[in-house]
């Protein structure tokens, strides 16, 4: 009988504690602070809109106003960091060829008409900017503006290049990077841990756990970005709002990808996100115009 009085009161009070600091993770973490506040965020600068990852696109989603830019990482074999999506230039310019089997100079233009990954049957053509650019490309151009940063590879020259330009730029406060896979983030951090990092899927998988067993507020986190893509079964498991509303307490923006349709928009921010992960730059700067979801301050 006392054995069960004792578990008992030892279950409630865990239960009680770990609800009481869901909600008012402040109590024992420090809030993290972050530099900028991202809302618009513009997939491979929009690709549902320009060609994809090319500077027309990074410089359309700036002018409309976007609060951060997403690309991709790859080194060429002349160690360039060059900012594309795939590591093979099949889909993206009909050239079966590695970005790191060629230097910079000899890398071909994209093709007229791409293929947008996430908008199933739409295509995007493009303009006269077929280039791809290089990552200093785009810290020249926008040295203000936020810049989402996937490191494509497992290479330890690629990590190390990144992080120098960002040091050189000053855009440490302005870049976040990692990649889905926990050994790349492990290197970025340990390379450079001023920069912050995503969360990567076995991360993501352990905050699920941590979650729904009442662990996650009394666990300490190192990222300061959670990236969860829609849909998935584990967005159906992710797409919390306590778990937003914890995260957000803690200083952890929480951003979805990729959505492309106002009814996708309104559920993310209804749930709590901090930002939506767009192709389609435009459309949701009108959808949060029409609704009154204001910039970040």
């Amino acid at each position: 009988m006392c054995a069960a009085v004792y578990v008992l009161s030892t279950v409630t009070g865990y239960v009680l504690t770990s609800a009481l600091l869901l909600k008012c993770p402040n109590l024992i973490h420090r809030r993290k602070r972050g530099a900028f506040l991202s809302k618009h965020i513009s997939h491979r600068g929009g690709a549902g809109e320009n060609l994809e990852n090319t500077m027309a696109a990074f410089k359309h989603a700036v002018d409309l106003g976007t609060d951060m830019l997403e690309l991709d990482c790859h080194i060429t074999k002349d160690e360039q960091v060059v900012v594309s999506h795939d590591g093979n230039l099949e889909r993206a310019c009909g050239i079966n060829a590695n970005i790191s089997d060629m230097c910079y100079a000899e890398l071909p233009p994209y093709l007229c008409k791409l293929g947008v990954t996430f908008q199933r049957e739409c295509f995007c053509e493009g303009g006269e900017d077929k280039r791809m650019p290089l990552l200093r490309d785009i810290f020249d151009a926008f040295p203000n503006t936020p810049v989402n940063i996937d490191i494509k590879v497992n290479n330890d020259t690629l990590i190390k290049k990144v992080s120098e330009l960002v040091v050189k730029y000053d855009r440490e406060h302005l870049t976040v990077w990692g990649n889905a896979r926990n050994q790349i983030v492990k290197k970025c951090y340990k390379e450079n841990p001023q920069i912050p990092v995503l969360f990567s899927l076995p991360r993501v998988l352990q905050l699920l756990g941590l979650f729904y067993t009442g662990l996650l507020p009394f666990v300490p986190l190192k990222e300061q970005f959670l990236e969860i893509p829609m849909p998935s079964i584990i967005t159906n498991l992710l797409m919390r709002k306590a778990l937003f509303e914890h995260l957000t307490a803690r200083g952890i923006q929480v951003y979805i990808w990729v959505l492309n349709d106002d009814e996708d928009f309104q559920r993310a921010f209804d749930l709590g996100a901090t930002g939506v992960m767009t192709d389609f730059p435009t459309r949701l700067k009108d959808f949060m115009d029409r609704n009154g979801i204001s910039k970040p301050e």
